[in-house]
């Protein structure tokens, strides 16, 4: 419950603070959830506290009202931003604790803190004590050693304002109800068009909710892309982190925009037990099956709002030899520049497209390889290589038909085993490039 002095808090800038779909774009309103089913024991809240110049909602807290087991994965870019260096040291000592520690994540917009020196791992410790602070304000009492992880995005290069994170949390108001969670989700936007917020009830007696933010800068192995998953699953540390292994590889980290990847990018899943519901080994694959799921629904959203993005793309290989061989040559194809473009200029060049599984650096049976499209109003697929062989003539009118869809499935079978890989991804337009001409005007 929250304590009457929390009651008594109001959010900064809460008269301008709007979550109503209407303010984004008509064509993303359908992905704003307008209610959800929150996992028990976890509070969210966003404001604004001033380090977005235009004044918009930058600050950002999720909270568990008891320690959760939590398990996260980080970029693999070497020039890792601050945040990600603090929070994995401190998940990496709640794992050699071995106990659950983690009671909140504090996001901030439009400052990344990454390529910040020794005065980015200062800000960023200063900022988990600020939200420790909140964490103690909440329970009424104080909390023992670190339990703020802290996540930043926005521009590169320019030091945290961490005054004025530390008095917007003096100032901003957590609640367990749909409209909070979505100012938190608001919060984290930078070039987003739109809130990515995600929840869901399952028949194993826990429940879900998601937040993530990203449009570009969008590669494996993560970009800059921030999330966090919260359940009220009771699911050990050892389970978590597998579970999170598993289902990442199938959702974060199949998805691409862009192919440059970030400094700050973290994907983080709290898990406070406040469900009663119970996570054995009997029930573990259930458990990352529902993980991996939500992920993949959840990272998603990321690439349909790819910057200047009119297409969403997934791209499934299957007949692999592994996992890793369909995950590699997807990704290939994926990641193409001139297969991008052309799924944006509506061009049924399939060339390009099989041009990428030959250079994807997987040995093939290329007499074996069939190569298809699929439109995502379920109609008529349409084949376009069958055993290595082009089927002609190409049937143009039926490819327009497909491509010009705002959803379109590429579908390649290299038919030499049973593994199979999906990867997301959108098309390359010019406004990518407008949008990223200006971005820290």
């Amino acid at each position: 419950m929250l304590s009457s002095h929390m009651r008594s808090l109001r959010t900064v800038g809460r008269r301008l603070f709007n979550t109503d779909a209407g303010q984004f774009p008509a064509a993303k309103q359908r992905f704003i959830p307008t209610s959800g089913n929150y996992p028990k024991g976890f509070y969210a809240g966003g404001s604004a506290c001033g380090i977005k110049k235009n004044g918009k909602p930058d600050l950002a807290v999720l909270l568990s009202d008891r320690p959760a087991v939590a398990s996260a994965v980080f970029t693999t870019n070497q020039f890792c931003a601050a945040p990600v260096q603090f929070d994995r040291q401190l998940i990496n000592g709640a794992r050699e604790a071995g106990a659950p520690v983690v009671r909140a994540v504090v996001t901030n917009s439009g400052c990344a803190n990454a390529v910040t020196g020794k005065q980015g791992l200062v800000d960023a410790k200063l900022m988990s004590e600020a939200g420790d602070r909140f964490v103690s304000r909440f329970s009424g009492s104080a909390v023992g050693g670190s339990s703020s992880l802290v996540m930043s995005t926005g521009v590169i290069g320019q030091a945290l304002p961490v005054e004025k994170i530390s008095t917007g949390l003096d100032g901003l108001e957590v609640g367990e109800g749909h409209d909070m969670w979505m100012r938190a989700a608001v919060a984290h936007m930078t070039t987003d068009t739109f809130p990515k917020l995600l929840s869901r009830q399952y028949q194993g007696g826990f429940s879900m909710a998601g937040i993530t933010k990203g449009a570009g800068m969008i590669h494996p192995n993560m970009a800059t892309l921030l999330g966090t998953i919260c359940t009220d699953a009771n699911v050990s540390q050892e389970m978590l982190d597998r579970a999170l292994k598993y289902a990442v590889a199938r959702s974060f980290n199949a998805i691409s925009v862009d192919g440059d990847m970030s400094t700050n990018d973290t994907i983080a899943v709290l898990a406070n037990g406040a469900s009663g519901a119970a996570i054995g080994e009997e029930g573990f694959v259930e458990f990352r099956d529902a993980l991996t799921e939500f992920m993949a629904e959840l990272a998603a959203l990321v690439v349909r709002d790819g910057e200047g993005a009119t297409k969403f793309i997934t791209v499934e290989v299957r007949g692999a030899r592994s996992f890793d061989d369909a995950k590699r040559v997807a990704s290939t194809i994926a990641t193409s520049s001139l297969v991008k473009t052309a799924f944006y200029g509506q061009d049924a060049n399939w060339g390009r497209i099989l041009c990428a599984v030959g250079y994807a650096g997987v040995e093939l049976d290329t007499g074996a390889v069939d190569m298809s499209i699929w439109p995502g109003d379920g109609g008529r697929p349409l084949v376009l290589v069958e055993k290595g062989e082009p089927r002609l003539p190409l049937d143009e009118v039926r490819a327009k038909e497909i491509l010009v869809l705002e959803d379109v499935k590429v579908v390649v079978d290299l038919g030499v085993g049973q593994e199979m890989a999906r990867m997301y991804t959108c098309d390359l337009s010019h406004d990518y490039v407008s949008i990223n001409a200006d971005y820290r005007s």
